[in-house]
């Protein structure tokens, strides 16, 4: 994933970054991970889901609607 992640190019004055984390506090989710803006949940449990994620949305600023988790409120 984070091969994949580098792979993909930004502005200047964007990055990527990974880190690796417990459930978050939604464990009842399965794995989950979180775009950052905007805060963006989303459940996973493929390669190719994480895959889906990197390019659609981070690369494309495209939400990835069959991978959200709706029900998790965050402060923006």
């Amino acid at each position: 994933v984070k091969r994949k992640a580098r792979q993909i190019e930004l502005p200047e004055t964007e990055r990527i970054r990974i880190n690796k984390s417990g459930c978050l506090g939604r464990c009842e989710h399965g794995p989950v991970a979180v775009v950052y803006p905007g805060g963006v949940w989303y459940r996973y449990r493929t390669k190719e889901d994480l895959d889906e994620i990197l390019s659609e949305h981070v690369a494309k600023g495209k939400i990835v609607e069959r991978l959200l988790v709706r029900d998790v409120e965050c402060e923006q």
